[in-house]
């Protein structure tokens, strides 16, 4: 069983991982069965998204998607969302 190496995994970043007012660009999703979902509701590569809020238990956030609306997710749904670097 090969386990990933702390360079993979610090170089990839999701959703989740944006502090507040940070922006970022989706690269891919990484759950198949939640990328329909995800791409239904604007979250496609190539799109830039900045974190707006976090409810005060961590749990949903905002999103503001391409400055064009806010979206609000689950942090276990923004966790499948990867940033380019």
């Amino acid at each position: 069983m090969a386990f990933p190496t702390i360079a993979s995994v610090t170089a990839q970043r999701s959703v989740k991982d944006l502090r507040l007012g940070e922006t970022g660009t989706i690269c891919c999703l990484k759950d198949p069965e939640m990328a329909l979902k995800l791409l239904e509701m604007g979250c496609i590569p190539g799109t830039q998204v900045t974190l707006n809020g976090r409810a005060p238990l961590g749990c949903p956030i905002t999103l503001h998607v391409d400055g064009e609306y806010t979206l609000s997710l689950r942090v276990s749904e923004a966790a499948t969302i990867m940033l380019k670097e």
